[in-house]
């Protein structure tokens, strides 16, 4: 057996999902075409080896300048403060926390995909948990620009963190759900990068058993921390992942669940609710397949990855964001219901303003997108068609932020004060920073299809044998 193929093999049997023993032969198959264990290697592990095509030097020059021109209005904010954003003495928060809850919510699915999904034995994430992990931890580092920013003074913001310190009397404050925010997201990006590296550990060395020059191959090497492929590390590898998804299950629905406690322990009309938390990671949810959608059509075109990519696997996120955003629905009209049922005149009267007040377009837009929209994924057709996947996650992503803006702007420009009453339009600064993190988020996504495998070819060929077109058609011949 040549050294690539020890590498990465199919690990030892019985270690590693053996649950797969049951699955019926009648299921689609997850990996086209006559594939073996070689093919697959060549096939994920090319385009990190090979020149990259034009498509990746249009898309990457795009990113890289959307990013350096986004640049300038977070070092404009820096020099300046946020008196440059469009923020009032009413509406204290804009666009920056609508675009860092936007982001959070995108960095869902990585972990839902991953964790969740492992859990539950579902042999389909492995042609997109890789890119889904990697998506998660990019939106969550921009995600994360957004309070640094936001705090007016980036330079304190160590402040946040409980530690021993010479500040006197001077300390966090425990009961604030911004603070809650803090250690929640940190969690949830650290548990994120360590299953997203370790799983990354067998194809490394995959690549390094295939690299042409000493450096490629001492790099990759490191990366791997030496990965050989034995009985002993499989067996570890499969340990480290069911520690690693068991401790980030709670996190899917923590951390949007905290996000939510920033608006839900206030008391604002429209937003002192209990219905937030599941409302919010539902949404999270939701948001996060739709982007997961948007990338992974984009590349299995550009990568040629349509074998390892398939029909099925868009066929069942389709599925998710259908009951996503069902639930998503629910919880919208759930709000109303509460409002009118409540007889609270203040409550009622958020609502009223957010569906016909000066920001009516902005809720109906979220309406439409999020609930009106997905029903179309009721007919398997439209899951399956590449297209209409397409066009339809943008449309969700564009939904679930104009959730966000709805949820804070409506909410805050007018009070219970009409002298107080305000409108907010953003700035051309707080524009340049959501292209910032436009640019930071597609830029660090490009690279890493550049350099890392996009898809984890260890998973792929645990399930080929029971998941592989050609091995169904020969048991169903036999």
């Amino acid at each position: 057996m040549s050294s690539e193929a020890a590498s990465v093999t199919a690990p030892p049997k019985g270690e590693y999902h053996a649950h797969h023993a049951v699955e019926s032969p009648l299921r689609e198959p997850l990996i086209r075409g006559d594939k073996d264990y070689h093919q697959i290697t060549e096939d994920i592990c090319s385009p990190t080896e090979n020149k990259p095509g034009l498509l990746w030097f249009i898309a990457i020059g795009i990113s890289t300048t959307v990013l350096g021109v986004g640049s300038f209005a977070v070092l404009a904010t820096l020099f300046e403060g946020i008196g440059m954003w469009g923020v009032n003495k009413s509406i204290d928060w804009g666009w920056g926390i609508t675009n860092f809850v936007w982001w959070v919510g995108i960095g869902h699915a990585g972990t839902l995909i991953s964790a969740v999904l492992l859990l539950f034995r579902q042999g389909w994430r492995t042609g997109v948990n890789r890119a889904a992990e990697a998506m998660t931890i990019f939106a969550v580092l921009c995600a994360a620009q957004f309070p640094l920013l936001h705090a007016g003074r980036p330079w304190t913001i160590f402040f946040v963190f409980p530690y021993p310190n010479t500040r006197g009397p001077l300390w966090v404050n425990f009961n604030s759900p911004l603070l809650w925010d803090v250690f929640a997201i940190t969690t949830y990006l650290l548990v994120s990068l360590l299953f997203w590296y370790s799983g990354l550990l067998p194809d490394f060395a995959s690549i390094r058993d295939r690299a042409k020059s000493k450096l490629r191959k001492g790099i990759y090497n490191t990366l791997s921390f030496g990965w050989i492929g034995s009985a002993r590390h499989w067996h570890r590898f499969e340990i480290l992942s069911l520690i690693l998804a068991g401790l980030a299950t709670p996190l899917v629905l923590s951390v949007h669940t905290i996000v939510s406690f920033d608006f839900a322990t206030s008391v604002i009309p429209g937003w002192h609710t209990t219905i937030f938390p599941p409302y919010f990671v539902a949404g999270a949810i939701f948001s996060g397949f739709a982007m997961v959608q948007t990338l992974m059509i984009i590349t299995r075109k550009v990568l040629k990855l349509e074998d390892y990519i398939t029909l099925g696997h868009i066929d069942a996120m389709n599925r998710v964001i259908l009951l996503t955003g069902s639930i998503v629905g629910v919880a919208y009209i759930t709000e109303l219901f509460v409002a009118w049922y409540s007889g609270n005149i203040y409550e009622q009267y958020a609502f009223r303003n957010r569906a016909l007040g000066p920001y009516y377009w902005a809720y109906w837009t979220m309406m439409s997108c999020n609930v009106i929209s997905p029903q179309i994924f009721w007919f398997r057709g439209m899951r399956r068609n590449l297209y209409v996947t397409f066009i339809m996650s943008i449309f969700i992503n564009i939904g679930m932020w104009f959730e966000r803006f709805v949820i804070i702007v409506t909410s805050l420009h007018r009070d219970l004060l009409p002298s107080s009453w305000n409108m907010y339009s953003p700035t051309i600064s707080e524009l340049g920073i959501y292209m910032f993190t436009f640019g930071l988020f597609f830029t660090l996504f490009l690279l890493f299809a550049r350099a890392f495998p996009v898809i984890a070819i260890a998973e792929v060929k645990t399930v080929l044998k029971l998941s592989g077109e050609n091995f169904k058609r020969k048991k169903a011949t036999h």
